[in-house]
C-alpha cells in the first residue's frame, strides 16, 4: 500500500502549470475551476486533457455545456487562481474578461487560451480524465507561467535563480 502523504510529497517534486478551465451555459451562467493537471495529448488530431476531481461541484456544470476553454495563468495571477479555487456562487463577479471564438470566458492577462469541445470523459481513480478536441487557441503574452511545486505557487523566473 502506498502512503498518500508520501505519494503527494514525491509527486510534488514535479512542477505543474496552473490553469483555469472556463465554460458558459446556455442561460449565460459562467463557470470556472482551477486545474494543475493540464497536458497536451496529441498533435494530430490536436487534443488536450485535464483531470478534475470527482468531488468538484463545478466540473459537472462545465461538462454539461459540452465545451471548455483552458486559460493558462501567468505568474502574476495568483489572486485569480485563489478566486477560482474557492467555493463561491459567482467566481466571475465583477471580473472583467474577454471571449474566445466560441464565446467562452477568456481571463484577462492569461498568457494563453485553448478553446475545446469535450471529446471524452473517462473515470480514473478519484478523478475524471477529460479529453478536449482543440478548436481554437492563442497566446496573449510572453509572461512566465504560474507554477505549483512542492505544495506552493511559484514564478518560473524565481525558481531559476
Amino acid at each position: 500500500m502506498i502512503d498518500s502523504r508520501l505519494f503527494r510529497d514525491v509527486l510534488g517534486a514535479y512542477p505543474t502549470g496552473v490553469c483555469v478551465v472556463t465554460a458558459l451555459a446556455e442561460d449565460g451562467e459562467r463557470y470556472g475551476l482551477v486545474v494543475g493537471s493540464f497536458t497536451s495529448i496529441s498533435l494530430d488530431p490536436p487534443l488536450v486533457g485535464f483531470f478534475p476531481d470527482k468531488r468538484s461541484g463545478t466540473w459537472p456544470r462545465i461538462e454539461a455545456t459540452g465545451r471548455f476553454c483552458v486559460n493558462v495563468l501567468g505568474s502574476d495571477q495568483l489572486s485569480l487562481c485563489r478566486r477560482f479555487a474557492a467555493r463561491s456562487q459567482d467566481k466571475f463577479a465583477e471580473l472583467a474578461h474577454g471571449q474566445s471564438p466560441a464565446g467562452l470566458p477568456v481571463l484577462d492577462n492569461a498568457i494563453a487560451w485553448i478553446d475545446c469541445t469535450i471529446e471524452r470523459v473517462t473515470e480514473v481513480g478519484d478523478h475524471w480524465l477529460v479529453v478536449g478536441a482543440v478548436e481554437a487557441l492563442g497566446k496573449k503574452g510572453e509572461g512566465n507561467p504560474l507554477l505549483f511545486f512542492r505544495g506552493q505557487y511559484h514564478d518560473l523566473a524565481l525558481l531559476s535563480d
